[in-house]
């Protein structure tokens, strides 16, 4: 049976429908998530719940349609008649609720990570694609739901941010066909745009003046090619006043280095606990290095949860780099 006859299935009136993305979202898991979540409430499904491991803090940047959704771990569905997964590469992405996946009747896992594991009863993974979005709206077509403006947003959100707004390399007809789609509804493109990419407040800024005139250039790592390197710490969120959700768009800031195809972002989430974004211009592959080092991603585009000192975390990335 295909995943969307699965899905139809059930999809009755009555089901209970629990739909998860991975620990601390980014805008493709969370818009792909309540886009679809307001999709299956058009087709009349009235128990549908959305959570994610963790808080369920959303930044500001980030609000969308669809928030209400939003339910903690503890309250979530604990035997779903369906349970889906949107944009984790791997089960550990899901923290509590990868439980779900043996007691939900029906599983299903929609990714776009050529690092996924095939986890789910029924597994869309498309590597091709570039974002979860795109996956998601192609099953949204199959099971009839009109692209009303609300779900057109959370799509555009998602799709936006993990193609970065179109430059990726990923950026196929297909992505700007729905893009058109989406725009179409009458979303405000320019709001979108000025909030994700455009906004932030002047701590931020001060604070990533702090972090890139700290950031290294080492011209020797992966195997010649080079790697730029910044850490961004607890302290200087402390002493700027700011939430760690700011820190996400420093690696934009530094992936554009000239002498380096890679860029390397530490984060620190707590005491030697740091979320590393790697970032390759072609040359190297960091999916590989972030799986090895127990997360995952793509070519282009991966991560990882390190542990130790900042200095070992780095380390290990100029290990697998080689």
């Amino acid at each position: 049976m295909a995943a969307s006859a699965a899905i139809r299935e059930a999809l009755r009136p009555e089901a209970s429908v629990l739909l998860a993305c991975h620990v601390n979202p980014d805008g493709d898991a969370l818009g792909s998530m309540l886009g679809f979540a307001q999709g299956l409430r058009q087709l009349g499904v009235a128990q549908v719940q959305c959570s994610f491991p963790g808080p369920l803090t959303v930044p500001d940047p980030l609000q969308m349609p669809g928030l209400s959704f939003l339910v903690p771990e503890s309250e979530a569905h604990e035997e779903p008649d369906l349970f889906m997964t949107f944009d984790a590469a791997s089960i550990s992405r899901l923290g509590k609720l990868a439980d779900r996946l043996d007691t939900a009747k029906t599983s299903v896992a929609l990714d776009h990570h050529a690092s996924n594991s095939g986890f789910g009863k029924f597994s869309l993974v498309d590597p091709d694609a570039a974002a979860t979005s795109l996956v998601a709206a192609r099953l949204l077509d199959r099971l009839g739901v009109t692209f009303d403006r609300d779900i057109a947003e959370c799509l555009y959100i998602a799709l936006v941010t993990d193609t970065g707004s179109f430059k990726f390399a990923l950026t196929t007809p297909e992505v700007h066909e729905l893009a058109a789609r989406l725009v179409a509804s009458g979303i405000d493109v320019g709001g979108i745009s000025r909030r994700i990419f455009d906004t932030r407040p002047f701590g931020a800024v001060r604070l990533f003046g702090e972090v890139l005139g700290r950031a290294e250039l080492d011209p020797a790592a992966a195997r010649g090619m080079g790697m730029v390197i910044a850490v961004a710490t607890l302290d200087d969120l402390r002493r700027h006043d700011q939430p760690p959700y700011v820190m996400e768009a420093l690696i934009d800031s530094i992936r554009c280095t000239a002498e380096a195809d890679v860029a390397c972002l530490l984060k620190q989430m707590a005491d030697e606990e740091w979320a590393v974004s790697l970032r390759s211009k072609g040359g190297a592959d960091v999916s590989t290095v972030a799986v090895a080092l127990g997360g995952g991603g793509h070519r282009l585009a991966a991560g990882f949860t390190g542990r130790g000192s900042a200095a070992e975390v780095i380390k290990a990335v100029r290990e697998r780099l080689e």
